[in-house]
């Protein structure tokens, strides 16, 4: 008998929307690096019931809100340790409240969670045993939001330097709850910013993405210079989600970094929407050339979107917001700007590409890395070991520890 592929990672349902479950499920991942617990989420979920999107955002913000509350009292009676640890929980639970909200122009509720999640990120950040201020990062005669935080142990010392490159629609609290804490564990000191299209950037100045984006990791890297306790020598660039684009484009170009990690790797986002087109009956011509595509084309997709939830929130909510369009053969045209294809020679640096089972945007990974041409490892995920779909977000202890293991050896860490 053939064996058949393992199902992908699923929880069971807490939400009783499938749609609030996905993102309303995202903390359970940070649990053991210090986000809210199996039992805060339940209870969330059971206050949300069958809520719409505005009763998921105010569920998720009352428990931030009573989390910082508890966090403020903790500290008037001196417990620091335990005031620290609730600010950032409540910073995650603030940062959930975010996604069934996304949309063009901002919601005001969406823009007050958001204030209020990167307070309480501000506030556990103050309460470190050396204290961390949000930064800015010159860029483009803007700043970008940033936070460098030292190593566990070596806030003062000279170490390596991970860059966490967020996605389309995480913040910079979910980068340091998915993996900052690993690494700041492992003695890298971490650098987490906002990039246009993301976070602040978006939710504030209404900035987009970008393709060329070796442009913002130049002016990170140009930061990270500056800093004293950074080994200029060893500086690495991890993203995730569409940072899995991101990372190895800017490594295309950014020639200062010591290694890059893209999970999972994506080497063209166009062939997606070009895959997309042809479901709903494009033509070779309109495929080849999206400036072609039909209106009748074009309506017959709409209409899809329209009646699928997901759908509709990826690309009208998200999709047209983060990248300033507004309109489907827009965002189409603009995400086939995203393509390493005629530039994966440019990346020279050691580059790990993660794969996990049951993650679509992993279905070309193995491909990117066939056509890389540096020092390169194809890192895979299962279901077997509870570490399939996106992000690996069922099991990031395991992705934690062995992308860690790549980069220790690669920036030989344990050498000093």
């Amino acid at each position: 008998m053939n064996e058949q592929p393992a199902a992908p990672f699923r929880r069971g349902a807490l939400f009783d929307s499938e749609f609030h479950d996905e993102f309303g499920q995202w903390p359970v991942a940070y649990i053991p690096y210090g986000g809210p617990t199996m039992g805060e989420i339940t209870a969330v979920a059971r206050a949300v019931g069958d809520g719409d999107d505005a009763a998921f955002l105010e569920g998720w913000v009352a428990a931030g809100d009573a989390k910082v509350a508890q966090a403020e009292a903790a500290l008037a009676n001196g417990h620091r340790v335990s005031a620290r640890d609730m600010f950032l929980k409540a910073s995650s639970m603030y940062a959930t409240s975010l996604h069934p909200m996304f949309g063009a122009p901002p919601d005001p509720r969406l823009v007050a969670a958001f204030g209020k999640q990167m307070a309480a990120f501000g506030r556990g950040m103050e309460l470190r045993d050396v204290p961390v201020q949000q930064i800015g990062i010159p860029y483009e005669g803007v700043e970008l939001p940033a936070y460098l935080i030292p190593a566990t142990g070596h806030e003062r010392q000279a170490r390596p330097l991970l860059i966490l490159n967020n996605g389309y629609d995480a913040t910079i609290t979910d980068m340091y709850f998915a993996s900052g804490v690993a690494a700041l564990e492992r003695g890298y000191h971490v650098l987490m910013f906002d990039g246009p299209g993301q976070g602040a950037m978006l939710y504030k100045q209404g900035l987009a993405l970008r393709p060329d984006w070796e442009v913002v990791i130049s002016a990170v890297v140009d930061y990270a210079e500056t800093v004293e306790i950074v080994d200029v020598s060893r500086i690495a660039l991890s993203g995730w989600s569409l940072g899995g684009y991101l990372a190895p484009r800017a490594a295309t170009a950014e020639h200062r970094l010591a290694a890059c990690i893209a999970d999972p790797g994506q080497l063209d986002l166009g062939d997606s929407v070009r895959a997309f087109a042809g479901k709903f009956g494009a033509t070779p011509e309109e495929v080849a050339d999206l400036n072609n595509l039909t209106d009748e084309t074009i309506a017959v997709m709409w209409k899809a979107i329209q009646a699928d939830r997901k759908l509709r929130w990826s690309i009208v909510q998200r999709g047209f917001w983060a990248n300033s369009v507004s309109d489907l053969r827009s965002f189409m045209i603009k995400t086939a700007q995203f393509t390493l294809k005629d530039r994966i020679g440019g990346i020279q640096c050691p580059t790990l590409l993660t794969s996990a089972e049951g993650d679509p945007l992993a279905d070309a990974t193995e491909a990117f890395y066939d056509a890389l041409e540096c020092p390169k490892t194809f890192m895979r995920f299962t279901a077997a070991e509870g570490s399939s779909g996106h992000c690996e977000m069922g099991n990031r202890v395991l992705l934690n520890q062995r992308v860690l293991d790549w980069l220790d050896d690669t920036l030989r860490v344990g050498a000093g």
